[in-house]
């Protein structure tokens, strides 16, 4: 099995928001996921407190945050 190493690229306020920005991620042609720390479900509270990691292969970190800055920039 490959050791792949991953790096945060976003910390998101919700599960919802993190599902969208992994979204955004694939959609761009990236392995992206999400890591919520709720308990296994039974916390949610805990992901809004301590936000949840979007994560992607650390060779895609350039291109995964230059695809998240022009989402950022598109939306102001």
């Amino acid at each position: 099995m490959d050791n792949i190493e991953a790096v945060t690229v976003a910390v998101a306020g919700s599960q919802i928001e993190a599902d969208l920005i992994v979204g955004l991620l694939r959609s761009n042609g990236l392995r992206a996921i999400s890591l919520a720390d709720d308990a296994g479900g039974l916390d949610p509270a805990l992901a809004v407190t301590d936000g949840v990691p979007v994560q992607v292969n650390a060779e895609d970190e350039a291109q995964a945050r230059a695809v998240l800055a022009e989402a950022e920039k598109n939306a102001q």
